[in-house]
């Protein structure tokens, strides 16, 4: 008898206990309630769900608050592009703006013949590791080649060709993550206000010697195409290139410059 009252008496308490706890969490809920503007969930929903980062935010819920609470510019998600954009401006009411596509530049030209000092690596096949070790090539600045810009890709838009890591632009969306991917940071996103534009395809920074000993391909800073294109400066002894200012006007310059160079370091890229 004594057993049974005493169960019925903790069933009892915890019965009064979950009531009580109902009530306090049914209280917390209404005071504590956050209004969440309908709209967020609306732009997130047109959003791709990638969660990227292209358009600069840490995901796609993320960028879409910042649309709805803070006017952030509608026409920033590269995954999807025009129509996305042009959704999400419809649920803000707002227009979508002039946009002009982000696309990586691969700024190496070096494929493995062009290498030189290459030599046996035994560690672990990603490029993350491979920079940390030395003399692997004698280039410090160039493409490693083992691809971690390529598992960072979700579009299967980059690709390792002989040593160097390629865009393929037809797939290409402009999320960075390529970017974000690579050690020596040979990989920046560029305004590309055609489909082609002309790009300086090296990162290394040495005097013109070194690099002429270290690579066949490399800008050796000899200045040339600085003399017949305005779009081209030199940053110490690397010759740099403005995406940005680069128009279908400029072709005739860009054009110049890359017959000019004796190394072959300035192509078109693009479509």
């Amino acid at each position: 008898m004594i057993g049974i009252v005493t169960i019925g008496i903790a069933a009892g308490t915890m019965l009064v206990m979950a009531v009580v706890m109902s009530y306090i969490l049914g209280w917390a809920n209404k005071k504590f309630h956050v209004e969440v503007d309908p709209r967020v969930e609306a732009v997130t929903e047109a959003l791709p769900g990638a969660n990227c980062g292209g358009c600069g935010f840490i995901g796609c819920s993320d960028y879409a608050v910042a649309i709805v609470a803070n006017n952030a510019p509608v026409n920033k998600c590269p995954v999807g592009g025009e129509g996305c954009a042009a959704e999400v401006a419809t649920i803000m009411g707002v227009e979508v703006g002039d946009s002009v596509p982000s696309r990586p530049v691969v700024h190496c030209a070096g494929h493995t013949a062009d290498k030189a000092g290459k030599s046996q690596y035994r560690g672990e096949p990603r490029c993350a590791a491979a920079h940390l070790v030395a003399g692997i090539q004698d280039c410090t600045f160039g493409c490693l080649g083992f691809g971690d810009c390529v598992v960072a890709c979700n579009y299967d838009a980059i690709h390792v060709n002989d040593g160097l890591a390629t865009v393929d632009y037809d797939k290409c969306v402009g999320c960075g993550a390529c970017v974000k991917a690579c050690p020596r940071m040979i990989i920046s996103m560029a305004d590309f206000n055609e489909d082609k534009v002309p790009a300086i395809l090296c990162s290394n920074k040495d005097k013109g010697k070194d690099v002429t000993g270290a690579c066949t391909v490399g800008c050796m800073g000899c200045k040339a195409c600085t003399k017949v294109s305005d779009i081209i400066t030199m940053q110490g002894d690397l010759a740099v290139l403005d995406a940005s200012a680069y128009t279908y006007e400029k072709v005739e310059g860009a054009e110049k410059a890359i017959e000019k160079c004796p190394r072959n370091t300035i192509a078109f890229i693009g479509k």
